[in-house]
């Protein structure tokens, strides 16, 4: 799925969510309704006012509280209504989620290296990565569909989900989505509109680097 093969000089921007105390404990979140820090918070504030810059059409955004918080911090500014949508949730990861970084290598250590090396593996008997892609890919989609020609989408979504989209619309085969490298909380990724689909113009975009925590969540 490339998405149309046209080229309306449309832009997706696909933005993961500001910080929350389980990124910061390195605690996976997966589809736990997990709220913003304060400082996530002052991200999403922050950010919203380099995004609205870009003078979006539309936002959607994850109806989780982490997410819409984020997304309304942009609507705030831009005056647009927020359609949330529950296929961007991030990725459902079932025995895996509240658990930190290294309670998961002790307890799921062979199924974290598998899943690492590539290969289609329900986490904690959750989702697989090409299932959280057949949900939310089509709803990317869909929206920018609906774009006027050079027009802007904003996505307020997850750092395993916007991976996995971003994969999906460039054709990617998803052994290689791991490849594309988790987003900083409040970052983002932009793709653009061309002759043959949708192509990565920018990718874990803000202004300075920052640390990735808890890039899965």
């Amino acid at each position: 799925m490339n998405g149309t093969k046209t080229d309306r000089g449309r832009r997706v921007v696909l933005w993961r969510h500001g910080q929350t105390a389980w990124n910061l404990e390195r605690r996976f979140q997966g589809s736990t309704d997990i709220e913003l820090t304060e400082t996530g918070l002052g991200q999403a504030r922050r950010a919203a006012r380099l995004l609205a810059a870009l003078k979006p059409d539309a936002i959607i955004a994850s109806d989780l509280r982490r997410a819409a918080a984020t997304a309304d911090e942009l609507a705030v500014l831009t005056r647009l209504e927020v359609t949330h949508d529950a296929a961007l949730r991030e990725t459902y990861a079932g025995a895996w989620q509240g658990l930190t970084h290294d309670e998961i290598l002790a307890q799921y250590g062979e199924q974290y290296t598998a899943w690492k090396r590539g290969e289609p593996v329900r986490r904690g008997g959750g989702e697989l990565e090409t299932e959280v892609a057949d949900r939310a890919a089509p709803v990317v989609l869909n929206h920018a569909d609906k774009l006027p020609d050079g027009g802007t989408l904003v996505v307020v979504s997850h750092g395993g989900t916007i991976r996995t989209t971003i994969g999906r619309l460039l054709g990617l085969d998803a052994h290689h989505w791991e490849g594309l490298g988790g987003l900083s909380n409040c970052c983002w990724s932009v793709l653009g509109e061309g002759a043959r689909g949708w192509r990565l113009l920018e990718h874990n975009a803000g202004t300075l680097p920052e640390p990735v925590l808890g890039d899965d969540d």
